[in-house]
């Protein structure tokens, strides 16, 4: 058993100060430090494939990261794990816990996840070992998850055991009193745009110091077909997952993050509005396109007309809200947004269908992270 500084300290000495993740009660005494101690940042995620998203998104601001959960929400985390920070080449640290292990008492729910835990993250390609029990243990643990996340690019997982970590007291702040954020209805009532008539104009609006991050589908193949640049990112999986890593981004950097949404992809993930909500970036735009289908598969209908996404928004916690269905209340909301303290949210009620000639991005995934990192960073692509 180790106090969780011993393992926190010389983690940060390596520079990894940005967690995130889904509380489990072998995990309580390293969350417990972790939100304690003002040198460390802590994002409590919605779900555990959220806590990956935000990492990713932290990561390509320049953080070092960590993601903890337990390893029953490994399932909520295989598709970001394998679909975004596998084809992207974007390393975390995993703190994953082994409840259910072989020969542990536990609960029922853990029965199968326990034995197959292992064996699971093999099958995912994300390399492993035992989480530190001893001091003597740390630096060498650390060492091969630095060495192995540097030479591959992808995350490396300690899985703890139980009692691996002395108890440890919270030491946290209430949350922040904030005022209830602003609903603008600026709907014009008329024949919703395409989604490429939005994009260009939001290209037209955006300063150059914005990033762009567009889900998976459609909206990133427009975005780089009509113009592509070192600032946009083109999620190309994880479907969901884009908000989550707009906030991650957002909350570690200071110029505008502008997330491009689908409204399939925004109800896979809509606890990423209550997490968004919470954190509260000021600088975060997210953009939901809603033209009712997933256009990318063939136009089956989402939910989405029984949905007010700028009042969901507003009720966990962005700042505003804006409702659009024509070229003019976007760009107005947009204008607005990027002028004013966020989060905002924008519900745009576009045509469903795509322009002709659609492409795919030409730049492979670890190129459009790395060059993405780069223009974040400051350094050119």
């Amino acid at each position: 058993m180790i106090a969780a500084d011993s393992f926190l300290t010389p983690a940060r000495r390596r520079g990894i100060d940005f967690y995130t993740g889904v509380p489990c009660s072998f995990l309580t005494p390293v969350i417990n430090r972790v939100i304690s101690d003002t040198r460390l940042d802590y994002v409590a995620a919605a779900s555990e494939g959220e806590a990956v998203a935000i990492a990713a998104g932290a990561w390509l601001a320049g953080r070092r990261t960590a993601v903890m959960c337990q390893n029953s929400g490994l399932g909520n985390a295989v598709n970001p794990l394998t679909s975004l920070n596998h084809p992207f080449r974007i390393p975390t640290l995993m703190i994953v816990t082994w409840r259910g292990e072989p020969g542990l008492k536990d609960e029922p729910q853990h029965a199968l996840m326990g034995p197959i835990t292992p064996a699971l993250l093999d099958t995912i390609r994300v390399a492993h070992r035992p989480f530190p029990e001893a001091e003597d243990e740390v630096e060498a643990c650390l060492a091969e998850a630095e060495e192995t996340m540097e030479a591959t690019g992808l995350p490396f997982a300690l899985i703890m055991r139980k009692g691996s970590v002395a108890e440890e007291g919270l030491d946290a702040a209430p949350p922040p009193v904030r005022q209830p954020g602003v609903l603008h209805d600026l709907r014009a009532e008329e024949a919703p745009p395409t989604r490429m008539a939005i994009l260009e104009r939001m290209l037209a609006t955006l300063p150059d110091s914005a990033a762009v991050i567009a889900t998976t589908g459609k909206a990133g193949r427009e975005l780089f077909t009509l113009a592509d640049r070192p600032q946009h990112l083109y999620q190309v999986g994880s479907m969901g997952c884009a908000g989550a890593m707009g906030l991650g981004t957002a909350l570690a950097v200071g110029r505008p993050v502008v997330v491009v949404d689908g409204d399939g992809a925004a109800l896979m993930k809509l606890g990423s509005f209550a997490t968004i909500g919470a954190y509260a970036p000021r600088n975060l735009v997210h953009l939901v396109l809603d033209n009712g289908t997933y256009d990318s598969t063939g136009g089956q209908m989402t939910v989405s007309a029984s949905v007010d996404f700028a009042r969901v928004a507003i009720a966990c916690g962005y700042a505003n809200g804006f409702s659009c269905d024509d070229l003019d209340g976007f760009a107005d909301a947009l204008q607005r947004a990027l002028a004013g303290h966020g989060p905002h949210l924008i519900h745009m009620r576009i045509a469903p269908g795509s322009m002709e000639k659609l492409g795919r991005p030409t730049i492979t995934p670890p190129e459009v992270a790395r060059r993405f990192r780069a223009f974040l960073a400051g350094t050119g692509a």
